[in-house]
């Protein structure tokens, strides 16, 4: 408790990073493209626009220097950097002057610090008020913060009391819901805590780290406090009956531990760390869990068992006595059913289409309808930054005219075009020059008219691109946030298929050993692949992008996370079926624990809902929806195709487990 304490008041001194671009591995492109904008410019990418109706060209001057003034905003770019102003705008090009003016509207671009993105933002409202719009990567995250400690507010508020409403229905006491919470509650404050020993998370950690912490650690101490109670029946000594309970349930609340420990540490893995960094963080939480149920539970209980007894209610669950026999009537139809749906569900969700990025706020939200009301005056703008090699005009000249020959690039904006290349750069004052030139690199604004990500966004960079490759070498570097979202898909791609692979290979190992069988951790394996392959395969039946990030961790999540009632189920079935038939252990086994399994996949299942109503975040919200989804799915395979797949194996699994001892009677 003096642990949880400390780590209580430690969390608040824990940073999240919000900033997708800091997770990229070191030798991404992108990254190392900022590392030397940050070396060599004081400038940065413009990420933030702000649009001004009705002003002339004189007030939109004046509010340029206003926007310049604020603290935190830096290359304030309009109308000025492109043509003079001072002429006539009939003399200039109507395409150029409609990117940054038109119908008396005034369109800006800037760069807004990093670190301060709430502040900035709040101070630019201030300053343009309720008519005018504001939008960009900058609001975005300064969004995402303000509603990340709301939403887990609202998310804390609908899922405790569903928690206990369904731990209630699963006990005869009416205090023992608080024995569970309190157990799992201090492991994850004490996780959240020590992460203070990191320095920093990031922001899908923060937010769906501790639910999955305790959605996946609950079981734990629901299958302790149940074993205890029953060896209270037993005994009169409740120490006897908990050391009893402890020794028991230690093997079952291990390996469980450990298919999910080893799971999560596959994420670890992912070369895009913010994988890593939720990987490290649910590894932590599930060894805390685990010592928290196997010595602080049991020390709690033993406190205030009398408690317990004095709250007994009656038991609200009916019986599941016959379950066993309906189900199993119908293991032909749902072996025939998953077998013809596995292999479209694996091929649909192998060709969904993702997204990369946070994506649009909600219309709801001042940010959404903000954005929608300066795409409609002007339509989509991504920046993109070009660094190459200073010294060569003539070819950077050539460059730039081929970057202007690009499909959907709308300007482009660099010293050769703005300037030009007959005056030399030491004739002109270093205002002018520091914009485009540092010691090293000449730098290149692009302006696009597409989205940030997309088939036609990742063309816009890959042409980009190649096109500087062609006259620079590995030498020209690109950033921008359709570069980072480029950088983070190729990145993910490879990801993926590591990650998975690892996951189901550390399962089956934990798998092989708990069971010493080499058939089970197969049938395991089958039936909750097969569940996380038809949760993934609906976006792509429904027509829906889904968050890649998303999908990365769910895949092993819901893997790691579910397995746990597939271990549950077997390794009952395996000591019933020492004393009866296979036919007869597996519907005694349904009957038994088809209502541990439900509870557990309620509460999961119940998280994942309320993480996706609640999170305006695109990622956390994907993930509420597929673990929500995934949770429901895996109870179903494990009551419905599991016990039918063990039917049929039961020969195999007979002679390929190690002292398997069936019983041999008919």
């Amino acid at each position: 408790m003096i642990i949880a304490v400390v780590s209580t008041i430690a969390q608040f001194f824990v940073s999240v990073n919000y900033n997708m671009v800091d997770y990229l591995p070191d030798d991404a492109q992108s990254t190392r493209a900022i590392q030397i904008m940050d070396e060599e410019f004081t400038g940065a990418v413009p990420n933030t626009r702000v649009m001004i109706k009705d002003v002339t060209l004189q007030e939109a001057l004046v509010f340029k220097e206003q926007l310049a003034a604020i603290d935190g905003v830096t290359d304030v770019i309009w109308l000025d950097h492109v043509i003079d102003v001072k002429q006539p705008l009939e003399m200039a090009d109507e395409k150029i002057v409609e990117d940054y003016y038109k119908n008396g509207d005034a369109l800006f671009s800037f760069s807004v610090r990093s670190g301060d993105e709430v502040k900035i933002t709040d101070a630019i409202y201030e300053l343009i008020g309720k008519e005018d719009a504001l939008a960009g990567e900058a609001l975005d995250t300064a969004t995402s913060q303000k509603m990340a400690g709301q939403e887990s507010f609202y998310a804390a508020a609908l899922l405790v009391p569903i928690i206990i409403l369904i731990l209630i229905l699963s006990t005869t006491s009416w205090i023992e819901p608080l024995f569970f919470l309190t157990a799992i509650g201090v492991s994850v404050l004490i996780n959240l805590g020590t992460n203070i020993f990191i320095g920093e998370v990031s922001f899908v950690t923060q937010s769906v780290a501790p639910i999955l912490q305790l959605a996946v650690s609950l079981d734990y101490a629901i299958f302790l406090l149940h074993s205890f109670s029953e060896y209270r029946k037993k005994t009169n000594n409740p120490e006897e009956a908990m050391q009893l309970a402890m020794k028991k349930l230690f093997p079952a609340i291990a390996a469980s531990a450990a298919t999910t420990f080893f799971g999560f540490t596959a994420l670890m893995l992912m070369s895009f760390e913010i994988g890593a960094d939720l990987g490290l963080n649910l590894v932590k939480g599930i060894l805390l869990s685990f010592i928290s149920v196997m010595v602080f539970l049991p020390a709690l209980t033993l406190c205030f068992y009398k408690w317990m007894d004095k709250t007994e209610h009656k038991d609200f669950v009916p019986s599941f006595k016959g379950f066993g026999a309906k189900v199993f009537k119908l293991r032909i139809p749902s072996l025939l059913i998953v077998f013809a749906i596995l292999v479209p569900s694996f091929l649909a969700q192998s060709h969904t289409t993702f997204t990369y990025g946070l994506g649009d706020q909600p219309e709801t939200t001042r940010a959404g309808s903000d954005f929608l009301v300066i795409e409609e005056a002007f339509g989509e703008t991504t920046p993109i930054v070009l660094l190459v090699p200073k010294g060569d005009l003539v070819k950077e000249m050539e460059l730039v005219q081929e970057l202007e020959e690009i499909d959907h690039v709308t300007s482009v904006i660099s010293y050769v075009n703005m300037v030009g290349t007959v005056i030399p750069t030491e004739y002109l004052d270093e205002s002018v020059t520091e914009e485009f030139f540092s010691e090293n690199y000449s730098r290149i604004i692009i302006y696009t008219n597409a989205a940030k990500e997309g088939d036609v966004p990742f063309a816009i960079v890959e042409a980009v691109q190649e096109t500087a490759a062609y006259y620079y070498g590995n030498e020209a570097l690109s950033l921008g946030e359709s570069v980072t979202l480029y950088d983070i898909k190729n990145t993910t791609a490879r990801d993926n298929v590591v990650v998975n692979i690892l996951t189901v290979v550390a399962i089956a190992i934990v798998l092989l050993i708990t069971f010493k069988s080499i058939t089970i951790p197969v049938v395991l394996l089958t039936t909750i692949q097969a569940a996380v392959w038809i949760n993934l395969s609906v976006p792509y039946f429904t027509d829906t992008s889904l968050v890649f990030v998303g999908y990365l961790i769910i895949s092993t999540v819901q893997l790691a996370a579910t397995v746990d009632y597939a271990i549950l189920f077997t390794e009952a079935y395996k000591e019933n079926r020492k004393e009866m038939t296979a036919v007869e252990a597996i519907k005694k086994t349904l009957d038994e624990k088809t209502f541990s399994i439900s509870i557990s996949a309620a509460i999961l299942s119940s998280i994942g809902f309320i993480l996706w109503i609640t999170s305006s975040n695109p990622i956390v919200s994907s993930i509420g929806l597929l673990l929500g989804r995934g949770a429901l799915l895996a109870f179903v395979m494990v009551v419905c195709f599991l016990p039918a797949l063990l039917w049929i194996m039961d020969k195999w699994i007979s002679k390929t487990t190690y002292k398997a001892n069936f019983y041999k009677g008919k």
